[in-house]
């Protein structure tokens, strides 16, 4: 079969089309801006790529069209598509109709946390020699792919609540129907499709029941959000995570490196790795909490543990020389950019930190999290907030009252400052987006002056 995937280039959707070709199929796609280093991924796997929406990408007629969410009407293929009635789908209906079929599903959603926990899970999986396949929204470093089809029947997919197309509003995770599910947290979030928070509630409603009576919930206890949502029905089996909850990490350092895990009391491992901050532990909780769904013994998840790589852009160290580490991290809610601080604060105790952010997300521009803004960035010695277009709210405003906190309008500028930080400190960069190129212009920079020090 012949598909054709429009907006080929997210992560969600490169990683699709990288699992129907390893399933046979003819691929090919198309994206505004053709773009490393998912193109390269695609290119690798012999999908041809085409920059831009020319309907004549559509000739002659591919067998079917799988659309991103990021694309709606207007857009010239998506009319195209809609006037000569060639057959489409969307991306998770895909999944969810090809591939997940007859698999052991083990799904982690929630706001915060699912890539990691997803890559944990699945980490755990292959250490205990079943063979997972796995549609991830970043790079475990275990893997150094974002999807593969495994060699088994059990499949780990981060469920992600945002819309699944232009024609299909329901949140993507519907369409997975797991066996083992894994709910992290719910916070409001994509402000730009869901009005308010129990509005994704329901969404969340919904996925719950998609889960059959064997199947399995893991949810945190002291999660009020999510408590709600259990409470309007589940028919399957829970169990509990956290505080107040079955699961629980009793810590042994306070950046959460060695920690032993318990289940209704009773000892059944220690873990010991590289991962710092108690959001990380709370994700390994819920992953060896599902893995022992799956049949992996609790002892042989945490020894896995041990030798998780971390995933890109997850507080991903990518220089160190001269006194100075720089990191990349995908942090871009409230919530998420202060745990990660918080973890790293914890590793390098009273050591410089120095945030660096673009609130680019929909819901920032939107300004839903701006009295949040200064609170998050508490555990920075200073944090550099770069403005990017198109907000219309005043982010000097929002900051106003955070003394570590300042906004810089120009990208060069801002490189220029944190280019001459004084060493030692942690640089973190937080963005869900490419940000320029600054991760890798800052890098070059730092590797000149340690260069010409030296």
């Amino acid at each position: 079969m012949h598909i054709h995937i429009l907006g080929i280039c997210g992560t969600f959707m490169g990683s699709l089309a990288q699992l129907a070709a390893a399933s046979g199929h003819r691929v090919t796609g198309s994206d505004a801006d053709v773009y490393p280093p998912m193109s390269d991924q695609l290119q690798a796997a012999g999908i041809a790529l085409i920059e831009g929406y020319d309907p004549a990408q559509l000739q002659p007629a591919p067998d079917l069209v799988v659309i991103g969410n990021a694309l709606s009407r207007g857009n010239p293929c998506v009319e195209a598509v809609l006037e000569r009635g060639l057959n489409y789908t969307s991306g998770p209906q895909w999944l969810g109709d090809h591939l997940l079929p007859g698999r052991w599903v083990l799904a982690v959603a929630g706001t915060h946390g699912k890539t990691t926990t997803a890559s944990l899970l699945a980490w755990i999986l292959e250490a205990a020699g079943l063979a997972p396949g796995f549609l991830i929204g970043g790079v475990p470093g275990n893997f150094g792919v974002s999807a593969r089809l495994g060699a088994s029947s059990f499949f780990v997919v981060e469920a992600d609540e945002y819309d699944t197309a232009f024609f299909d509003k329901r949140s993507k995770f519907v369409h997975y129907r797991p066996r083992t599910l894994v709910l992290n947290n719910l916070e409001y979030d994509h402000a730009d499709i869901f009005p308010d928070l129990a509005a994704i509630q329901t969404q969340f409603h919904h996925l719950i029941r998609t889960v059959p009576a064997s199947g399995r919930i893991l949810w945190p206890a002291a999660d009020a959000a999510l408590t709600q949502v259990l409470e309007r029905g589940c028919w399957s089996e829970t169990e509990t995570t956290g505080a107040g909850g079955r699961w629980q990490a009793q810590l042994h350092t306070a950046a959460g490196t060695d920690f032993a895990v318990t289940l209704d009391g009773a000892p059944l491992g220690e873990v010991k790795w590289t991962l710092t901050g108690a959001h990380n532990v709370a994700n390994a909780l819920a992953a060896i909490a599902a893995a022992r769904h799956a049949g992996v013994p609790p002892a042989v998840a945490c020894e896995a543990l041990g030798g998780f790589r971390g995933v890109k852009r997850r507080l991903e160290c990518l220089f160190d020389a001269g006194g100075i580490r720089v990191y990349d991290d995908f942090a871009h809610h409230p919530t998420a950019i202060a745990t990660t601080l918080e973890g790293l604060r914890r590793q390098v105790g009273d050591a410089t930190i120095v945030a660096i952010l673009e609130p680019r997300s929909n819901t920032m521009k939107l300004g839903v999290h701006r009295d949040q803004l200064g609170a998050a960035v508490v555990c920075a010695d200073r944090a550099l907030w770069y403005r990017p277009a198109g907000l219309d709210w005043s982010l000097d405003a929002a900051l106003a009252g955070a003394a570590n906190s300042s906004v810089v309008d120009d990208i060069d500028v801002l490189l220029d400052q944190v280019a001459q930080v004084a060493a030692p400190a942690h640089l973190v960069i937080m963005s869900n987006g490419g940000f320029q190129g600054f991760q890798r212009r800052l890098v070059a920079r730092l590797a000149r002056r340690v260069g010409a020090a030296s």
